[in-house]
């Protein structure tokens, strides 16, 4: 079953960069069409993340009751659903309402792929596991920021969520007819659903939050870069949406061949370490950009590229960090693994929602936002790491499968 699983895993953890990618390049022209501000257009990207990740906590343990499979299914049919309204909404309130909804059925699908790993494979191979999957989800944002500006310059923009409709259908057949149950049977899903003993054993874990952390400030970096290109190289500096999906797509490109790197690195060096190394590349990439605004470079072009350099160390940064980081988090809870799935996707979508949606209030422009969010994150978790006396909340365990 391990063997025909990946694959199917891939498509189904696809549903959730699609819904963030795909639009990237239409949102300069999805403010105007709504009459909105680019900070209110960016937050159709921050409660897409904010619901997928929040969602989690009621999805989680309906993953652990009922089994992975009926939750698949379900978040696949509303992440159908929810894309068609959002294709057909006449108002920006209505579109924010289908992207929560979104974020919702992403959820689902998200607990069941990494619960699924969790449920077939070992803590060792989990992390390697994990990589390939980022490595998957990695593939859409160089691919379809290109496709869906050529949609949407041939058909509108609303022709991007009639595209992550159609997909949802084909993955709906897909896992209807070749998904399997993965759910083991020792999974705890007795008693109430909703109790804080069900929560406790995983939040009261530091090795589980200390790794939790990571992600998520390695996803609030990400988000902060994902939100603010489009506005910063097409509404600031000029460029056209098939520039921006160029540049973005090239620094994709760079994340996917880190991803399927990610599994030979954690190898060599181990996940504690290579947590570590992703961590000090945040601080260069931050380092970096501020070099390049020193710099004050005049062409549109050059300082578009001067702008997603440095960002393409944070994606290389990103894609080491989150396989060994997501697997320690889960390391402990085999017996209670859509539970901890599920607190790990709330604090590392909702929170780096959260952190991206603060920035956003600031008045930093998109350099100096992805600077704060990588550097501070990565700062004041490499410091804990530095001390022996935290030892217990990162130092890999050693786990019994």
């Amino acid at each position: 079953m391990q063997r025909n699983l990946l694959p199917m895993l891939m498509t189904m953890v696809l549903l959730s960069p699609l819904a963030i990618d795909i639009f990237l390049p239409s949102l300069p022209t999805m403010a105007l069409e709504f009459q909105v501000s680019n900070s209110e257009v960016q937050s159709t990207l921050i409660l897409f993340l904010f619901a997928m990740g929040l969602g989690q906590i009621i999805i989680g343990p309906l993953a652990d009751r009922f089994g992975r499979r009926p939750i698949a299914l379900f978040g696949i049919v509303l992440y159908g659903m929810s894309s068609l309204l959002a294709a057909v909404a006449q108002e920006f309130s209505l579109l924010q309402l289908a992207r929560v909804l979104q974020g919702f059925a992403a959820c689902s699908t998200s607990i069941v792929v990494f619960s699924a790993v969790r449920d077939c494979y070992s803590v060792k191979e989990g992390a390697k596991i994990y990589s390939y999957l980022n490595g998957a989800i990695c593939v859409i944002p160089a691919l379809a920021p290109t496709f869906g500006g050529v949609l949407a310059l041939h058909f509108g923009w609303r022709s991007t969520f009639i595209f992550m409709t159609l997909y949802a259908l084909m993955i709906l057949i897909m896992v209807a007819l070749r998904f399997p149950e993965t759910r083991p049977a020792n999974t705890v899903n007795d008693g109430a659903l909703y109790r804080w003993g069900r929560y406790k054993p995983v939040l009261s874990d530091r090795h589980f939050l200390f790794y939790a952390f990571c992600c998520m400030f390695g996803m609030g970096a990400i988000l902060t870069y994902v939100s603010y290109a489009p506005v910063w190289l097409i509404g600031h500096l000029g460029l056209s949406e098939l520039s921006f999906s160029g540049l973005f797509g090239v620094n994709a490109l760079i994340n996917i061949a880190a991803c399927f790197a990610a599994p030979w690195v954690i190898k060599k060096l181990g996940n504690r370490t290579t947590v570590k190394l992703a961590l000090r590349l945040f601080i260069v990439s931050a380092l970096l950009q501020l070099l390049v605004q020193v710099a004050d470079i005049s062409s549109p072009l050059l300082a578009g590229i001067g702008f997603m350099l440095p960002m393409a160390l944070l994606c290389i940064g990103f894609a080491l960090l989150l396989g060994p980081a997501t697997s320690m988090a889960l390391s402990g809870f085999g017996e209670r693994a859509g539970t901890a799935a599920a607190m790990l996707g709330c604090i590392q979508m909702s929170g780096a929602s959260l952190l991206a949606g603060v920035i956003q209030q600031t008045s930093l422009t998109a350099p100096y936002a992805a600077m704060v969010v990588m550097a501070a994150g990565a700062t004041a978790l490499l410091m804990v790491m530095s001390m022996k006396r935290m030892n217990a909340w990162h130092i890999e365990r050693v786990v019994h499968d």
